[in-house]
């Protein structure tokens, strides 16, 4: 639950479907959260430009603007979280919405309560609250990661990372030379103990183009065959 002494996460549900729309919302107020849902993706950039929400939940099947270009302009108007919604066999769809930033994905059908520990799970992170906080800096080859000031510079210039991209790669980065599979840095960092490991993937290649200076021959975050990840310092 949300404490009495601080104020409320506000959250936007985009959602076409009335019935969906009511269980999450429902659900989300329960815990707490103050809560509002609109119907389509011009409701919800609307919603967004008269003031970012501090988390989306959106679902990527929208009537007129769809739920992708929604995530993509939400994206490129700050860092708000934002999870998806997305029916089974989206796949092509869940990628692109994980590469242009979302945070994470839950898929139709769904459990009410998963959604909002996922919910909860993202919003936790993206306040910089993380399990076991560890101060301090870690510069590799051009790459420094300021882990109190939750900061990543390459070369000297500051790269813009999700909340989710900075706890993968801070993650890593602290256990150099340690290989982890996709399950562990699911559970790791994510926090989830099922779920699908193409997020991870996702993140990992998001992270590539951001701190590697060529992507495509990374240096820092090497692919383990067989096994998953790695940080090389």
């Amino acid at each position: 639950m949300v404490s009495a002494t601080d104020a409320p996460a506000r959250i936007l549900v985009v959602d076409d479907d009335p019935t969906v729309a009511e269980v999450v919302v429902r659900y989300l107020e329960r815990e707490g959260y103050t809560v509002d849902a609109v119907a389509d993706g011009r409701e919800a950039l609307a919603h967004a430009d008269a003031g970012l929400p501090d988390l989306v939940v959106l679902d990527l099947m929208l009537p007129g603007i769809d739920g992708i270009e929604v995530c993509r302009r939400l994206r490129a108007q700050g860092p708000v979280p934002i999870i998806m919604l997305t029916a089974r066999g989206d796949e092509d769809d869940r990628v692109v919405g994980l590469e242009l930033g979302a945070d994470d994905y839950v898929s139709k059908p769904f459990s009410p309560r998963e959604l909002t520990a996922r919910v909860k799970s993202v919003l936790r992170r993206a306040g910089g609250v993380t399990a076991a906080p560890v101060p301090g800096v870690i510069e590799a080859d051009g790459v420094l990661i300021d882990l109190a000031a939750h900061e990543v510079r390459v070369d000297g210039n500051a790269v813009a990372l999700t909340a989710r991209e900075f706890d993968l790669l801070a993650f890593l980065a602290r256990h150099p030379r340690q290989a982890f599979g996709r399950d562990d840095l699911l559970e790791r960092v994510w926090g989830y103990t099922y779920g699908d490991t193409s997020t991870v993937t996702v993140h990992i290649r998001r992270l590539r183009e951001k701190i590697e200076r060529d992507p495509a021959a990374p240096r820092h975050l090497a692919t383990v065959w067989g096994v998953g990840y790695r940080f090389d310092p």
